[in-house]
């Protein structure tokens, strides 16, 4: 099991490496700064929100199973397919701070957040949690 995820890990470790290089030759490196720190930060975000006592227990299953999913040799595409490889681990990672940001709310991921807000920013756009309005009315 041990030598798995071993393999798993540098598997997913080139991916990402193979993806900063690809950046860097393009000339994209504010790109490729982002997506050398994307991997790190998530996994801060998921081992500081499951630690959090503000976040539900449930919650915190579903935090462990994405960084275990995000790291297992087992994928629904493989990892060593450009750019659609690493896409159900995004998914996974997406949904899973969707469930969060409806539980434990937007300033508790933002805390735990590491890297560049902007960063974290395009992220939360994905899940498409609209924060609640407390009471405004829309465009108030």
């Amino acid at each position: 099991m041990w030598r798995t995820l071993l393999i798993a890990l540098v598997a997913v470790a080139g991916v990402w490496l193979l993806g900063i290089v690809v950046l860097l030759v393009l000339g994209r490196r504010s790109a490729a700064r982002e997506f050398a720190s994307f991997l790190p930060n998530l996994a801060l975000l998921f081992r500081g929100l499951s630690r959090d006592p503000r976040v539900p227990r449930g919650s915190k299953f579903l935090l462990l199973f994405g960084l275990v999913w995000i790291a297992s040799p087992i994928d629904l595409i493989p990892e060593f397919i450009p750019v659609a490889g690493p896409l159900d681990d995004a998914i996974v990672a997406v949904l899973i701070l969707r469930h969060v940001l409806k539980r434990a709310g937007r300033a508790v991921v933002e805390e735990h957040w590491r890297g560049d807000p902007a960063v974290l920013e395009r992220l939360l756009r994905l899940t498409r949690v609209t924060p609640p309005n407390h009471g405004r009315p829309p465009g108030g």
